[in-house]
């Protein structure tokens, strides 16, 4: 009789063996949904210098010319592809979060995706559903590694992202079961990243490194490289090591359920953890007529993680006011303009905007309290009026329909630009029909048959 297989060997067991005819339709417009917002943010983020390094850093170590470094044109191997693209499409942290994921998830899947569809032109569809699988051993695996793996100081992108490109990746290659769970364990060996860089060019490196590790460990598990077959819940794996234990409802949903409902995109350019303040802020200045002159005080309260994350006190840096809630609010009450443009040192550093940041008061609350990355604001003005408000951020996620118009509008916004006549929104329409594209490298060269870079 067959004894029940370890945690490891059943998540590879789905990565390898789940009938993608069973995935919902709704499901495949989320990844579309979520492939146009991850390739809006890449091109924002494209010139940033964090990028200009890996593309040096990438011609210096050269390779075979087999994906394309994308927005600027040059191909390099699908390693260095993956890393550049990645980190490139996290730059401005701009990007869909996950809470079951414990970070960003589509930034460590697509980039491997993408680098592997066009080297060994795959077809849209098997992109699109590599995708949800990858996405769904991600939030598997997030969900047992739990609230106690953040706290503990891992980076949820850096650490659960490389299992999730591992899975993606290695539906995409089709890899047997075994060999899923080799590649798992190469990944969970070289499982790191670390919350004290936020702020720093380290955060969207971050992204890469998941996406390369998980696109490498295919490769060589393919080849039969070996692996421990327990890497999640062994005797020094994972989960005793970097925190977490099997759930039971997580794992048995495998197959069930996909949850890419629950994926919520960014409409401010800035960590998740702001928004939820943010949201209140802005709500009030439309609903309340709330104006800068008349603010006394502004106190939040959010959670402990938000805080922890966000809660940079006298940002310096345009990268540092992105997890800043003190910058974010005062920036939102100020300007209105919370997309990329607000994040700059210029922006940050303004004397205009210090006496605003001065008046803010955060106060971390226990997550049993408030959950997730909500926030509870309360404004006192000089005329003595007390308005409050609450957002949670990651539960007030827009049905699909709006998610997409929300989405084409952000990325029509940040790209459009980048392009003559209607071409941005051609892009948007084949995304929009990934699933009948038969070539990914035909899609990926047209693309690149008008990169942005030859534009500007």
């Amino acid at each position: 009789m067959e004894t029940h297989p370890g945690l490891t060997r059943t998540i590879a067991r789905f990565i390898s063996q789940v009938d993608t005819a069973s995935i919902p339709r709704e499901d495949f417009e989320q990844a579309k949904v979520a492939l146009l917002d991850w390739l809006s943010v890449l091109l924002a983020g494209k010139d940033e210098p964090l990028v200009t390094k890996l593309i040096r850093y990438g011609a210096l170590m050269g390779g075979n010319a087999q994906a394309t470094i994308l927005g600027h044109g040059p191909k390099t191997n699908v390693s260095q592809a993956a890393l550049i693209n990645g980190a490139m499409s996290h730059a401005l942290d701009y990007d869909d979060s996950l809470a079951q994921f414990q970070g960003h998830p589509t930034v460590t899947l697509y980039p491997g995706l993408l680098a592997l569809s066009e080297w060994k032109e795959k077809n849209g569809r098997d992109v699109l559903s590599a995708y949800l699988i990858g996405l769904k051993a991600g939030m598997v695996i997030g969900a047992c590694a739990g609230a106690e793996h953040y706290g503990a100081g891992w980076h949820g992108t850096s650490t659960i992202g490389r299992f999730a490109s591992t899975a993606g990746c290695a539906r995409l290659m089709g890899l047997n079961e075994q060999e899923t769970v080799y590649a798992l364990g190469l990944a969970g060996t070289q499982a790191s990243g670390l919350k004290r860089v936020f702020g720093t060019m380290c955060k969207p490196y971050h992204a890469g490194r998941a996406s390369q590790v998980g696109l490498e460990s295919v490769l060589l598990a393919a080849d039969q490289f070996t692996s421990a077959e327990d890497i999640l819940e062994g005797v020094d794996g994972f989960f005793q090591l970097l925190k977490g234990k099997e759930n039971a409802k997580a794992v048995a949903s495998m197959g069930q359920t996909w949850e890419t409902n629950k994926l919520a995109q960014k409409y401010h350019a800035s960590c998740h953890g702001t928004h939820s303040a943010i949201e209140v802020v802005l709500n009030m200045v439309r609903k309340d007529k709330l104006t800068v002159p008349d603010i006394k005080s502004i106190t939040i309260q959010t959670t402990q993680t938000a805080v922890a994350i966000a809660g940079k006190k006298t940002p310096k840096t345009g990268l540092e006011g992105k997890f800043s809630i003190y910058y974010c609010v005062a920036n939102a009450l100020l300007r209105g303009d919370t997309g990329m443009r607000a994040f700059t040192d210029e922006k940050v550093n303004d004397p205009e905007i210090k006496p605003l940041m001065e008046k803010i008061t955060v106060v971390s609350v226990p997550d049993s309290s408030l959950l997730g990355l909500s926030a509870r604001v309360e404004v006192e003005t000089l005329s003595g009026k007390r308005l409050e408000g609450f957002s949670d951020i990651l539960n007030e996620i827009p049905e699909l329909d709006i998610k997409r118009q929300k989405v084409q509008t952000k990325f029509m916004d940040l790209c459009s630009h980048l392009w003559e006549g209607k071409q941005a929104e051609e892009i948007v329409k084949t995304i929009l029909v990934l699933e009948e594209v038969d070539s990914m490298k035909g899609f990926i060269e047209g693309f690149n048959g008008f990169c942005p870079s030859k534009k500007r």
